[in-house]
């Protein structure tokens, strides 16, 4: 019979490292993380539980959870693959495809939710759809497959 992995837990107010608004990872006292390899190893093991976002990485027979301070949020749309449909590429390397009921703006960002999670896009992300997004006035619209939808506005601050 398996032994049961011991789980080590790291309060957030323990980490060292946090995500900042704009999906960078940064320390405390050194800044913006600079190795890719790292970076991408943080964003790949972000996951959340009923307690928040965390790092988890298993170690041995341990697990190890690491949760982690976030200016904004904890999930990013770091790309966008163009075809047939469309797909957001997360910070975690998951894909989502894209469904404009889904999106909304909250101050000068662009968000997609999905299911409990507000997915924030980056610069380079909104430099790929910048082709389907336009505005009216007040209002903010993506053009999927010929169709023209508007884009719900939320009010800063009530999120």
């Amino acid at each position: 019979m398996k032994k049961p992995l011991t789980e080590i837990v790291i309060p957030k107010e323990a980490a060292v490292f946090y995500l900042d608004q704009h999906g960078f990872w940064r320390h405390r006292e050194q800044g913006k993380f600079e190795h890719r390899k790292i970076i991408n190893y943080f964003h790949s093991r972000i996951r959340k539980d009923e307690n928040g976002y965390h790092l988890r990485q298993r170690v041995g027979d341990r697990v190890e959870k690491v949760y982690f301070h976030y200016e904004d949020t904890a999930l990013f749309v770091f790309d966008v693959i163009k075809g047939e449909e469309i797909f957001l590429v997360l910070n975690t390397q998951k894909k989502l495809r894209l469904n404009p009921k889904k999106l909304f703006v909250n101050g000068d960002s662009l968000y997609v939710n999905s299911g409990e999670h507000r997915i924030k896009f980056t610069d380079h992300s909104l430099i790929r759809i910048s082709d389907l997004l336009d505005y009216e006035g007040d209002d903010y619209f993506i053009t999927l497959r010929g169709r023209r939808h508007k884009i719900r506005q939320v009010e800063k601050g009530t999120l």
